[in-house]
């Protein structure tokens, strides 16, 4: 079985969890959705700092749009 594409999308960290996961809120439409997300590998080894309040891209996972995994944060 192949990998489906994941989905992107930007989004803004609302609040900061244990375990380096965050709460991420991502407006779709007129509706906001809040999705729970880790830091991916990379962010991880080079130490990048997220905090509430920073705009952020996600990648959704296909399997439960409700989990996600932070790629970027914008400066």
């Amino acid at each position: 079985m192949a990998k489906t594409e994941s989905i992107e999308a930007q989004g803004v960290v609302v609040k900061a969890l244990p375990n380096a996961m965050f709460m991420v809120e991502i407006p779709l439409g007129a509706e906001k959705h809040e999705i729970l997300c880790t830091i991916a590998g990379k962010m991880r080894k080079y130490y990048i700092r997220i905090l509430p309040g920073d705009e952020v891209t996600v990648e959704l996972s296909a399997y439960d749009l409700k989990r996600g995994r932070i790629t970027y944060r914008k400066r």
